[in-house]
C-alpha cells in the first residue's frame, strides 16, 4: 500500500484519509462502499472550498448567493 501523509492541513480532509484505515479489516468486497464514502466526503470538502465569498459576510464567510 501506498504511504498516505499524516496530515494534509485540512482538519475534514485528515478525517477522511485516516478512515481510509478501515480497509485492512474488511474484506475487499466491502472496500468499493468505503472507497464511495471517503470520495463523496472529499467531493464536499472540495465543493465547500469553491463556494463564493458572499459579499458583506464576515472575512472568510461562504456561501451561495
Amino acid at each position: 500500500m501506498s504511504v498516505v501523509p499524516q496530515e494534509t492541513g485540512d482538519e475534514r480532509v485528515d478525517a477522511i484519509v485516516a478512515g481510509l484505515a478501515r480497509l485492512g479489516e474488511l474484506p475487499v468486497s466491502e472496500h468499493v462502499a468505503v472507497f464511495d464514502e471517503a470520495f463523496s466526503g472529499l467531493e464536499g470538502v472540495l465543493a465547500a472550498v469553491e463556494e463564493p465569498v458572499r459579499e458583506g459576510a464576515p472575512d472568510g464567510a461562504v456561501g451561495r448567493r
